[in-house]
């Protein structure tokens, strides 16, 4: 299982939530930022269904996956502000 981390930062004026180097949309205050990255974490944490994927790599070749529902990662909102 994998962990994706939430990370409340200082972002564009506002504030905003980062994951992996992406930044969320900004936010007008910290306390929006938190409530937003919250909610996502808890989405990203939901089990889905599980689904056939096919998807395209690099190099042009094409891959066909399942793709368990269950399969969810661990969430993390950190705030060191």
């Amino acid at each position: 299982m994998s962990d994706v981390t939430y990370k409340i930062v200082e972002h564009d004026g506002g504030w905003a939530y980062q994951v992996d180097g992406s930044f969320s949309e900004t936010f007008p205050t910290h306390d929006a930022a938190t409530a937003a990255a919250k909610r996502a974490a808890a989405e990203q944490r939901a089990p889905g269904s599980t689904e056939a994927i096919e998807y395209e790599d690099p190099s042009g070749r094409w891959h066909e996956e399942t793709a368990r529902g269950d399969d969810r990662p661990n969430t993390t909102v950190v705030d060191k502000t």
